[in-house]
């Protein structure tokens, strides 16, 4: 089995209930979810299903050089 990493990015839906994600890396492979978890889930079987079918065409799976991860940090100020 190979593996391979991809940067994803979740955002808040601006006018609905939920989240979208997608990855930079796999332009057009998106996903969303009710929850953050939910949309992880999700967009973990989108670039399954994108990865096979690059495969099945016999084209390149793309991979960025450096990763790199962004969360998000909330912090108190008195």
């Amino acid at each position: 089995m190979q593996y391979y990493h991809f940067e994803i990015v979740i955002e808040k839906e601006p006018e609905d209930e939920g989240y979208f994600a997608y990855s930079p890396t796999l332009p057009g492979c998106f996903s969303n979810g009710k929850t953050i978890e939910e949309t992880k889930r999700n967009i973990r079987e989108a670039i399954t299903q994108h990865l096979d079918s690059l495969r099945s065409h016999r084209q390149v799976i793309p991979q960025q050089e450096k990763l790199f991860h962004v969360e998000e940090l909330t912090v108190g100020v008195p």
